[in-house]
């Protein structure tokens, strides 16, 4: 067996974490795009010609009617896919050459409303309004996922995180209030 490549090495792997709210595109050929999702949705965009890719990582599909409409909200689709695929361009990419992956969606809480389901099907429709091909999808269910992309090959590893493998929501602590500031009614 080989030993594992030295961190300052040219095979090395990059691993970046693409947060909630984020877009990351690269052409690197050993970095991979990593995230974690419940009912939020990944989109994974490569352009093999370019050998470029990227992923972004969305909460809600879109903001709320009541949102300021001049207010920019990153943990939206409708602005984080327009992010992707500007980025995308940006890095050599054509649109008609792209394909996507999608991943995420799950419906973690029985009996909430079905955000996932939500995320997804605006993701598909988005892509579709845009042209760009949907090659693979991974969405639904009431699993969490973790999502490994190569971008400058194109390559995703999706894998189902069992809910018994979650950690357990931990209760919140807030500190106890110090005296002070009380108001007395008279």
């Amino acid at each position: 067996m080989a030993p594992a490549p030295l961190l300052d090495s040219p095979l090395a792997t990059t691993r970046i974490t693409v947060l909630q709210g984020q877009v990351r595109v690269s052409a690197g050929p050993r970095v991979e795009l990593s995230t974690v999702l419940g009912s939020c949705i990944t989109t994974c965009l490569f352009d093999p010609e370019a050998e470029v890719g990227g992923m972004n990582h969305f909460l809600l599909a879109e903001p709320p009617r009541s949102h300021n409409p001049g207010e920019i909200d990153v943990h939206y689709g409708v602005y984080l896919m327009e992010m992707l695929i500007n980025e995308m361009l940006n890095h050599g990419a054509s649109k008609p050459r792209m394909r996507a992956h999608l991943y995420g969606g799950a419906n973690l809480r029985a009996g909430m409303a079905p955000i996932g389901t939500a995320n997804a099907n605006f993701a598909r429709s988005f892509l579709a309004r845009e042209g760009i091909v949907l090659a693979r999808e991974d969405v639904g269910g009431s699993c969490a996922r973790r999502v490994d992309f190569r971008p400058a090959l194109g390559r995703v590893r999706c894998r189902v995180v069992p809910a018994t493998m979650a950690p357990e929501a931990a209760p919140v602590v807030r500190p106890a209030r110090v005296g002070g500031g009380d108001v007395e009614l008279f």
